[in-house]
């Protein structure tokens, strides 16, 4: 049998696991070892034993369950419910404004967690019920929703791009710097869609009622405090480690603990904010290793294939492909899985195929995991099976339908796709940022 068809057996063998309702790593992880073994042996053990070594050693890994740790610690102390509120007094007297506060919600909350699921829960519970007692038009503010929270994996620090990073074997540090503009640029687009928005049908966003806006400026200023407090957490754990005092574990373990610290002064971290935290830390901290050490694994036997370089061969010379076409092919193809696979299963089933390709053709792989995370972000809002479709239609009230979900995410998909358009023109966008950083 040829390595190209054994390769194609291992995919489809995968994808069939998958689709049958396996675990990702288990999939991945069994398929990667029965290869190994089929193919070499019992010296085929080495690569599974290797490939958790590895694991075992990636000191940046710390930054996991520390940012894990950190979110959870935010948002079930409800320091994270203290923005909103300030963005609510704020932004009312704005068409729109508590849409486009909702949008710089989110934005903190992802700088807070990292995970897309946090910023859903917080927007779904908190903002959503709010909006449509305002009378905002529920389809325009499903899609904020949905829109805003998927920033969560690629503004920093994003857990999709330790994944990436490990995977890649990128620096994960660069890569957060990578996501930081491209995560503000898509931010401030969808800002500028709803402004307009507003403008043009201000039935869609009205301001908020005079007598409500007219709080004393003693109660706005103390909300003020409030709402910066997570900002003053993310800025102590970040400023260090840009200016190079720290490293980005050590900078996790200052987030982690400055987090910790605000809770506790705020009287609420409580025996059951401290356990629900501790424990959604270490299943998802587990969770998230299983996946690695499965797609760590399933790579090395890509990688002893040679079923890399075959279908550079089969795209560059066979079918005469450019390089930006083989790019662009593979972004649609994150597209199409994303209508059935979260980030992380889309990630490890086509990272050891597309990682060494794209530094095949001569991208930068720090720039690639930025327009990964972006096309990932894209998907999950693809009908007819987007991920944050779902988690919408879970958490949303019963008013709002699954055709509303449906019919909300139009507009910011296409600006999503703006975005990512922009990022893949001008490449400085992503790199700008991480090499002024790592020059110094």
């Amino acid at each position: 049998m040829s390595y190209e068809l054994i390769a194609i057996l291992m995919f489809s063998t995968m994808m069939l696991m998958l689709m049958t309702g396996q675990r990702v790593f288990g999939a991945i992880g069994f398929v990667g070892v029965a290869a190994a073994l089929l193919l070499w042996g019992t010296g085929g053990y080495d690569l599974g034993f290797s490939a958790a070594m590895k694991l075992m050693k990636w000191y940046p890994l710390l930054t996991l369950p520390m940012f894990i740790f950190m979110g959870y610690v935010l948002s079930e102390s409800k320091i994270a419910d203290d923005l909103y509120k300030m963005f609510h007094v704020w932004m009312g007297p704005v068409r729109g404004g508590l849409a486009i506060g909702t949008i710089l919600l989110m934005v903190l909350v992802s700088a807070m967690n990292g995970l897309s699921v946090a910023g859903m829960a917080i927007g779904a519970t908190i903002a959503l019920p709010e909006l449509l007692r305002r009378g905002y038009d529920k389809k325009m503010v499903t899609g904020v929703i949905q829109a805003g929270s998927s920033l969560g994996i690629l503004v920093p620090p994003s857990v999709v791009l330790v994944l990436y990073a490990m995977i890649a074997r990128q620096p994960v540090g660069q890569l957060w710097l990578a996501g930081v503009l491209p995560g503000l640029m898509m931010a401030a687009l969808f800002i500028l869609y709803i402004v307009i928005r507003c403008r043009f049908q201000p039935e869609l966003g009205p301001v908020l009622p005079k007598e409500e806006r007219n709080i004393p400026m003693s109660e706005k200023l103390r909300l003020l405090r409030a709402g910066l407090l997570p900002i003053i957490i993310f800025a102590t754990m970040m400023v260090p480690f840009v200016n190079g005092w720290t490293s980005l574990v050590e900078s996790s373990a200052i987030g982690a603990m400055a987090a910790f610290v605000a809770a506790i002064l705020k009287g609420r971290m409580t025996k059951e904010v401290f356990e629900t935290s501790v424990r959604q830390t270490l299943a998802i901290s587990c969770m998230f290793m299983w996946i690695i050490l499965a797609a760590l694994g399933f790579g090395a036997v890509f990688d002893g294939l040679g079923a890399v370089r075959a279908i550079e061969g089969l795209f560059t010379e066979q079918l005469g492909l450019s390089p930006w076409m083989i790019l662009i092919l593979m972004q649609l193809s994150f597209i199409v899985m994303g209508t059935f696979l979260d980030d992380t299963a889309m990630l490890v089933i086509v990272a050891p195929l597309y990682v060494p390709l794209v530094n095949a053709l001569g991208f930068d792989l720090i720039w690639y995991g930025v327009l990964y995370t972006i096309t990932t972000q894209i998907a999950y809002m693809t009908p007819p099976f987007g991920y944050n479709l779902f988690l919408m239609r879970a958490m949303a009230p019963p008013e709002i339908t699954l055709k509303d979900i449906y019919g909300s995410i139009l507009p910011f998909v296409l600006v999503m796709a703006l975005a990512l358009a922009v990022v893949m023109i001008f490449p400085e966008i992503a790199l700008w940022l991480p090499e002024y950083v790592y020059s110094k």
